[in-house]
């Protein structure tokens, strides 16, 4: 085998090429160095911030906890409060046997009071139907009354309907002859005809309206262009002073060819009044007994009425014709009627309720007997 010797010098520069200088391998040590100085550097700034921001967490955080911790114990005193409250509370209320005690009463309590109110629904159901019966005898006493004192057909007739309604509410067998009593009372009333005391009073008071305008006119001469007797002849003189004195004769001196007949006075002055007022009073009279139902004095006034019409006044006046008419038409009117007697359904009304107040009574008086020793 053969070796093959390299030369030195084709060796050396490859090695010396390879190899660094001293100087510069120190240069590039110190760079590291400062590299590495500074990034240890930034790491412990790191570590130093990282540890800073650690420690105000932890400052918070144990100020946080430590205002919690207040709030608890703040809670706590609160708690403790309410339990010593809860305990004195407790310490004031009964014990369990006398808890039982107490219920045991307040049920027996509300069983009596719901019998007392059943026992009140009943007294006062009883109440009512007893209210609603004395109702209905009090509206017959005041049906007989209006018939006595006023002759009101019309409001007894209400009244007596008012008192069968509620006898026929009660749904009753026993008032069935009080009923039977009242039907026929209803009866007798709407056979009666109502008299028109109202329309009665104000025709009159149209006629007394009437009255006071009567007015009695003396009769003038009427001239029908003819002379007296042939005393004036036409185309006289004398004719105008002839006419004027018989015109102022005939005002005081008249000539009736008719002396069979009755001549009246002429009225004028105090005696036209007292006439008017003579006549007016009478039916005034007339008006206050068409009110109260008298016939015998509603007719005696308006026959005085007529009288003094006749005997002062002329019959050929219209509006003394016309008056006459009408007083004779009133005078056949009637102002008072037959009433019904409403004492048989009053007494039937009144037995009903006392056989009523009898029944009620026998349960009462057999509680009483059974209840005594």
């Amino acid at each position: 085998m053969s070796e093959t010797v390299l030369p030195k010098e084709q060796v050396d520069p490859v090695i010396e090429a390879s190899s660094p200088t001293p100087g510069t391998s120190s240069k590039n040590r110190g760079s590291g160095l400062v590299i590495v100085a500074l990034l240890l550097g930034a790491a412990g700034v790191a570590v130093g911030g990282w540890g800073v921001w650690q420690v105000r967490g932890l400052q918070a955080s144990h100020q946080q906890q430590s205002g919690q911790l207040q709030d608890i114990g703040a809670q706590t005193q609160v708690l403790k409060q309410s339990e010593q409250q809860l305990a004195a509370r407790l310490a004031q209320l009964p014990q369990a046997s006398e808890l039982e005690d107490r219920r045991r009463l307040v049920a027996q309590l509300q069983g009596d009071q719901q019998r007392l109110s059943e026992r009140l629904e009943t007294v006062l159901g009883a109440s009512r139907q007893d209210w609603r019966l004395a109702e209905a005898e009090h509206l017959l006493r005041l049906a007989s009354l209006r018939l006595s004192a006023l002759q009101d057909i019309n409001s007894a007739l209400a009244l007596v309907q008012g008192a069968d309604q509620i006898l026929q509410e009660q749904d009753d067998p026993g008032s069935f002859a009080a009923r039977e009593q009242l039907a026929k009372s209803l009866a007798a009333l709407r056979s009666v005809e109502q008299p028109d005391r109202t329309g009665l009073f104000l025709q009159l008071a149209a006629l007394r309206d009437l009255a006071i305008q009567l007015n009695t006119l003396a009769p003038e001469y009427q001239d029908k262009g003819e002379s007296l007797l042939g005393l004036t002849a036409p185309g006289d003189a004398s004719d105008s002073r002839w006419a004027q004195w018989w015109d102022e004769l005939s005002r005081y001196i008249r000539i009736d060819f008719s002396a069979d007949k009755n001549i009246r006075p002429l009225l004028a002055g105090q005696s036209l009044t007292q006439v008017r007022l003579a006549l007016s009073l009478a039916l005034e009279q007339a008006q206050w007994a068409a009110l109260n139902g008298e016939p015998k004095v509603y007719t005696q006034a308006l026959a005085e009425a007529r009288n003094v019409l006749q005997n002062n006044f002329n019959k050929d006046n219209p509006q003394s014709k016309v008056l006459d008419e009408r007083l004779q038409a009133l005078t056949a009117q009637p102002v008072s009627v037959v009433t019904p007697d409403l004492a048989q359904s009053l007494s039937a009304v009144q037995a009903y309720l006392e056989r009523r107040h009898m029944a009620a009574d026998k349960p009462a008086a057999q509680a009483r007997q059974e209840t005594s020793p």
